[in-house]
């Protein structure tokens, strides 16, 4: 089967559907756009559903740029028991007799908004002493995880018509685990809970009206093979780093660019604290610079060939 254009460099904006993990989305992406330099930026849980943003080419080097965005989610907080994964993908492990006291609430959710500390659960992607904390739980071994600092920016909690389920709406910071925003607000409501239906909504600039579920990128990638053209569904990685500070340069900058030189802030006429998103007059992005102490800006991914 012909493939599409070799060497795609981009970004697609991924719904991915329950029963995904994020290492298959990025297995499947390998066969959809025929390369094998792809990757993800922030890991969604299996059972969740949402945005997933996976890079493509060298745009993988720009991925630590997304990861740490800010996030919005959804999902149901379900009061009375809790579960060894902290959502209902998991085994229960306690039961408890829990009734919403509205002012209570209020104030649990308060203490849960804003700079706020958080334990990893076993079941994730950290790891502790060399080893991921879901390869030490698959093992039945529990290890002590210290706290992490993250931000919720916005928590919304809401009554439902079951009196046991709450709906949960958060804007998060990077590395927050929702799961553990629901345990906690169980623990503050006096029992315990657990999460279902978590689906991430926003990841950083890009929402829902931007996804493409993995059937709908399949059959745009057969329509661009039949072309011989890159699928309308790929952001360019100008694209990507919309979110950053632009700096257009001349073609005599572009040239220093593409050697990874340090460049003159000042001289270039840029604002802002960065990092910055060098592009040339085209609109193509030839890399991201960051700040140092001084007015030279120096490169942390260089994009155009030298």
């Amino acid at each position: 089967m012909k493939a599409v254009p070799s060497g795609i460099d981009g970004l697609v904006v991924i719904d991915k559907e329950a029963g995904w993990t994020s290492h298959d989305v990025v297995a499947r992406c390998r066969r959809i756009y025929g390369q094998r330099r792809i990757g993800h930026a922030g890991t969604l849980d299996p059972d969740a559903t949402g945005i997933l943003l996976v890079g493509l080419g060298r745009a993988t080097r720009l991925l630590r740029y997304l990861t740490e965005r800010e996030k919005c989610y959804t999902c149901d907080v379900v009061l009375g028991s809790t579960t060894s994964t902290l959502d209902a993908s998991g085994e229960v492990t306690g039961t408890f007799e829990m009734s919403v006291d509205p002012e209570r609430l209020d104030e649990a959710v308060a203490s849960l908004t804003g700079d706020i500390l958080q334990i990893p659960p076993m079941v994730s992607s950290v790891k502790i002493d060399g080893k991921r904390l879901h390869e030490l739980a698959r093992q039945g071994i529990e290890v002590e995880r210290p706290p992490r600092p993250v931000t919720v920016h916005e928590l919304l909690v809401t009554m439902t018509e079951d009196p046991m389920v709450l709906h949960m709406d958060a804007t998060v910071s990077s590395g927050t685990y929702i799961r553990v925003l629901a345990a906690d607000l169980g623990v503050k409501l006096g029992g315990g809970a657990h999460l279902r239906n978590l689906r991430r909504y926003r990841s950083g600039s890009f929402s829902e009206k931007s996804a493409r579920t993995l059937d709908q990128l399949t059959a745009d990638a057969e329509t661009a093979r039949a072309q011989g053209a890159i699928p309308h569904s790929v952001l360019t990685p100008a694209q990507a780093m919309a979110h950053l500070d632009q700096i257009v340069v001349t073609t005599e900058i572009a040239t220093m660019v593409s050697r990874g030189l340090a460049l003159d802030k000042v001289s270039l006429g840029a604002s802002g604290a960065g990092p910055f998103a060098i592009v040339d007059g085209g609109g193509n992005l030839l890399a991201v610079y960051e700040p140092t102490e001084t007015d030279r800006i120096v490169p942390s991914v260089v994009l155009a060939a030298s």
